[in-house]
Parts: C-alpha cells; structure tokens; sequence
C-alpha cells in the first residue's frame, strides 16, 4: 500500500526554538536583530538558520491571502484511495505536488488517506481541475469530499 515515511526528529535547543519564534512572527527579520535578541553572534544565527533549513525544521517563504491576488476559491479536498501500490500513491502525490493550484498536500491517517488543499479563481477552475484529477486517477480514488473555505477565523505560527 502506501510508504510509510519517517521524519528524522531533530533537537532544538532554546536558542534554535528562539530563532523560529522570531522568524515566525517576521520571516524577513535581519540576521543582526535577531543576534541581538538571542544574544548569538551573527554568524551563529546564520549557521543555525542553515542547519535548520538543511534538515527541513521549516519552510521559507511568506504566507499570501489568495483572495487578495485573484483566487477568492479555496478548497479542502479529502481523498480516500483504494487498491493502490507504493508507486501509483508515488504517482498519484507527485501530480498534485506539481499541480500549480494545489497549495497544500498532506497524507493523514482515519478515513481519509490525504488532504489537498486547491486555489482556484473561479467555480468553474475548481471544478475542471477537481473533473481532470478524478479522471486522470479514477482507478485510485475511492472518494473525494471538498469542503470550501468561507472564512479563515485563525492562522497562527507554533509557539515553540
């Protein structure tokens, strides 16, 4: 069936958990500013910055409002699979990860087996990518429930 995948656990000290609070709360935060604040040189919040990148602790970038950039339609989609092999699941996952309007793709365990997220600009977007999806991979997907997103009420960082 599916590979089971195993994140390698990574220890933090307190001043690594320091970092990513602050980087949490403002990505672009200077190097300086935020030596001073853990009481680190520069050059040691950069090497831990680098190590922390190198091992996946957290993925750089910014988070954008879609409705604010021309996709006002978000949905959730939980997928269930069926009579599935490692390398169709494979398959399956590096299509969506590839697909521009898939913004999230998470594997889960219950009754579902993964949950994509989609960003479209319209109904009919959302409904040709959900079409094109579920034909190109209808021998794999048993069900496919999306839920649409009226309002986000909370996006928080982890506090650390």
């Amino acid at each position: 069936m599916k590979k089971k995948t195993q994140e390698k656990s990574i220890i933090l000290d307190e001043k690594d958990k320091e970092i990513l609070n602050i980087l949490q709360l403002n990505g672009r935060e200077k190097l300086t500013s935020i030596a001073k604040k853990v009481g680190l040189s520069i050059d040691s919040v950069n090497n831990r910055i680098k190590k922390m990148l190198e091992n996946h602790v957290f993925y750089p970038g910014i988070f954008v409002v879609p409705s604010t950039v021309g996709y006002p339609l978000t949905a959730s989609v939980y997928i269930k699979l069926h009579n599935i092999t490692d390398e169709e699941f494979d398959k399956f996952v590096s299509y969506l990860k590839n697909h521009p309007r898939v913004t999230s793709l998470i594997s889960v365990m219950g009754d579902y087996d993964i949950i994509c997220v989609l960003m479209t600009r319209n109904t009919n977007e959302m409904e040709e990518i959900s079409r094109k999806i579920r034909l190109e991979f209808s021998n794999l997907i048993f069900d496919w429930k999306a839920l649409f997103v009226v309002k986000v009420h909370k996006f928080e960082y982890y506090q650390l």
